[in-house]
């Protein structure tokens, strides 16, 4: 077995048959976990250092075959990590009582980064570490078990103490094409069989259920999801406007660079040898909202979204929370946020004032931190003269008693921070899916019984029991340096479990 393991983690054997015919049954669905463990129960990391010299490209097929020959794929299970509490006038803060009342619990499921790989869109060939360490994972064409993995973990937390609802946190897709789309939804939604491929059939390892390529069922979450649009929902590559070039996806010429698996090991490769596909049309604004609105509950997005290309809306966890969820997308370019006059005016202030008004304790949630808010105007991007600034967003939140925290994902990696103002709040980012540690984040909302609040956030690795494709996507995932990970993952060890405490106000 051992063997029958490294042979499929040679990637320079992932594609000896690609354009092989369909399996003809569907895939066997994987059983749901019986237990999940948190990062407070157990730890991975990495057996090998961070290849910080760069010196091989894990674009590279042979490349990457010797790095996961030498260990940089593998980890050891280390001891978990308790739960710190921080205050947020930095005094100590004591443990959470044992007659706190849980108020609030969910999952932030952040930045699957869903990828097609094989779109003649994509722009591998700028993956270099730092800014453009992005632009090509060696794991991304496992983007749809990584999710499928998710899912399971997730319900199985969900079953030992149930969940409100999954948050998304955006980046959800990774270039905002209508298949990748509608993967995220088939997996989160549940299905018997979705086939995360494009233009031709490719089956890298011939046969049903052992490679990436293979068209794989989703038990799908138990609970329900809400929608968090990112800047990779709806921009190409992230960065620039869909109108620029609306006919590149569905074209045969990959001008930046692509996946070939009709190669061994899925080289990257540019020119004109990619097979078309209609199902890799950009999706934006209205067609995506209309598209994440057509299934199930609408995942949060209904007529109003739909109206406007927008997910800017509101939910309640249980009946002391809500949940304001703010669309920072540049819909006209740049891959940093722009929060934009019209919008603060027309649906952030007065959700926050209809949210005092009942009641309700707040947590915003977006795709980009504060410190990611920026005028529009950089890379791909047109300046907007109103955009709101990061000071002036952070005093708007903090005008507000009950608001305790604002939730965003973008940098993919996990940190906490002290907003202050008038009401000091917390500012909390979850690492990504897709990105080593590839870890999501448990976040429940709690109130002592003498009135102050606890945000207490726990990282979760994703569970792999019974999922070989889910261990070697993991294993690919560390072996990619470029992603810009460190040693201890992404994130203080005060960012990750921790009890972040809210004075009575």
């Amino acid at each position: 077995m051992r063997r029958a393991l490294l042979v499929l983690a040679l990637p320079t054997l992932l594609a000896a048959a690609c354009s092989a015919p369909a399996a003809s049954s569907a895939p066997t669905p994987l059983p749901p976990l019986a237990s999940a463990k948190l990062t407070t129960q157990q730890r991975f990391e990495p057996v090998r250092a961070v290849d910080v010299d760069a010196t091989r490209a894990p674009s590279v097929p042979a490349n990457l075959e010797a790095m996961l020959s030498e260990g940089y794929g593998d980890l050891r299970t280390i001891a978990g990590e308790p739960i710190t509490a921080r205050a947020l006038d930095g005094s100590a803060a004591p443990a959470l009582p044992a007659d706190a009342k849980l108020l609030a619990r969910f999952v932030h499921l952040a930045d699957l980064q869903l990828a097609d790989d094989e779109s003649p869109a994509r722009v591998a060939r700028l993956d270099t570490p730092g800014a453009a360490g992005g632009a090509y994972r060696p794991q991304e064409a496992f983007g749809c078990i990584l999710t499928r993995a998710a899912v399971r973990t997730i319900n199985a937390i969900h079953a030992a103490t149930p969940l409100d609802a999954v948050v998304l946190g955006g980046d959800n897709a990774d270039n905002a094409q209508a298949n990748e789309v509608e993967w995220v939804i088939a997996l989160l939604d549940g299905t018997a069989s979705v086939h995360c491929d494009s233009g031709s059939d490719d089956d890298p390892v011939p046969g049903p259920d052992n490679d990436p390529k293979d068209p794989i069922a989703s038990e799908g979450l138990r609970m329900p999801w809400r929608w968090v649009t990112g800047n990779h929902d709806i921009l190409n590559q992230g960065t620039i406007r869909l109108d620029v070039s609306p006919e590149e996806p569905l074209g045969s010429v990959a001008s930046v660079g692509t996946r070939d698996w009709s190669r061994a090991g899925g080289p990257v490769r540019s020119g004109d040898f990619v097979v078309p596909d209609p199902r890799r049309a950009y999706v934006s604004g209205e067609s995506l909202m209309r598209l994440v609105a057509s299934t199930g509950d609408g995942h949060g997005v209904g007529p109003k979204e739909i109206a406007s290309g927008r997910a800017d809306y509101t939910f309640d966890l249980g009946a002391r929370v809500r949940v304001v969820v703010l669309d920072t997308s540049a819909h006209t370019g740049s891959a940093e946020g722009v929060l934009r006059a019209g919008v603060v005016d027309g649906f952030l202030e007065p959700a926050l004032e209809r949210a005092k008004a009942d009641g309700k304790l707040v947590i915003v949630t977006s795709h980009h931190a504060s410190t990611s808010l920026t005028d529009g105007g950089e890379t791909g991007g047109t300046r907007q003269p109103d955009a709101i600034t990061t000071g002036a967003f952070r005093e708007l939140l903090a005008s507000y008693p009950n608001v305790l925290a604002h939730l965003g994902a973008h940098s993919h990696e996990h940190t906490s921070v002290v907003v202050s103002g008038t009401n000091p709040y917390w500012e909390i980012k979850t690492a990504s899916l897709m990105d080593f540690p590839n870890q999501s984040k448990l976040v429940e909302v709690w109130e002592t019984a003498d009135g102050a609040y606890v945000l207490r956030t726990v990282a979760f690795d994703f569970s792999d029991e019974g999922d070989l494709l889910a261990r070697q996507a993991r294993k690919i995932a560390i072996a990619d340096y470029t992603c810009g990970y460190t040693p201890d993952g992404r994130g203080a060890a005060s960012a990750r479990n921790v009890d972040l405490w809210i004075p009575k106000r």
